[in-house]
């Protein structure tokens, strides 16, 4: 019990930490608009009637959001060591993953609500959602919301401090955009971006999404739509998110015990 209290708590201050910030919060629903409404629109006449470009861009926007808020969340980390606050956690009776989970359980619940006005906003734009896509998008997002935030465990665990950070995450996470095929389909890519899309970890949560967003479309809309089957996805995420929870909690607790 002692352990699940300590992860709640550290949980609750990152979501309480979002929730007071105004700013974030505006910001967390004008960017996916403006992709969803400017790049949806000026690529749909490229597809034809083939699918809803709108819809499909929405689906992309959606986890892509999810994954990197939650990902980008654990810059947290490198904040709280900068103020000496990971080494108060640190000395209290509680194990290291705990403090680990936290933070991703955290930054998870704040993308999830980051995920929830998306919805919203997509509602009001036309896009149709279902009770069954909405029902299976939950489980496919609180997916891809802890995907992210190992791959951010891994990533800050190696970065000293904030100015690094924000230099390397854009080299790491915007080219994952048209990897994952969040605005494009990674059907149409050559063979040697293919083959970068496979390495990209953002292409699994995007196409798991995906497949549960596109749940009750014809088969046609599905198959140009969606890539690879659930379990394939939820295969792969498992084995990344292994790796990058093992590697990222034991990279970061050594360089919290050699400081």
């Amino acid at each position: 019990m002692r352990q699940i209290n300590a992860i709640a708590a550290i949980a609750g201050r990152d979501l309480m930490k979002f929730l007071r910030d105004p700013l974030r919060i505006v910001s967390t629903l004008v960017f996916p608009l403006v992709f969803i409404v400017i790049l949806g629109g000026a690529f749909a006449p490229m597809v034809g009637d083939e699918f809803d470009f709108r819809s499909f861009v929405f689906a992309g926007v959606l986890a892509q959001t999810m994954w990197q808020s939650a990902a980008l969340g654990l810059v947290s980390l490198i904040e709280d060591r900068e103020n000496d606050f990971s080494q108060a956690i640190f000395v209290a009776p509680i194990s290291r993953y705990a403090i680990v989970l936290g933070k991703i359980s955290g930054e998870s619940l704040v993308a999830l609500a980051q995920g929830v006005a998306i919805v919203l906003v997509g509602v009001l734009l036309g896009i149709r959602l279902s009770p069954t896509q909405l029902a299976l998008l939950v489980p496919a997002s609180i997916v891809a919301c802890l995907f992210g935030g190992a791959f951010g465990l891994m990533i800050m665990a190696n970065i000293r401090n904030q100015r690094t950070a924000q230099q390397i995450f854009p080299f790491l996470i915007l080219p994952q955009f048209f990897l994952a095929g969040v605005f494009n389909r990674i059907q149409d890519l050559d063979a040697f971006l293919g083959f970068l899309s496979l390495v990209s970890p953002m292409r699994y949560a995007v196409d798991l999404v995906r497949a549960a967003f596109y749940t009750g479309r014809s088969p046609a809309e599905h198959s140009a739509a969606v890539v690879a089957s659930p379990t394939f996805n939820l295969t792969v995420i498992g084995l990344f998110f292994a790796l990058f929870m093992v590697v990222g909690t034991a990279m970061f607790v050594r360089r919290e015990q050699n400081r």
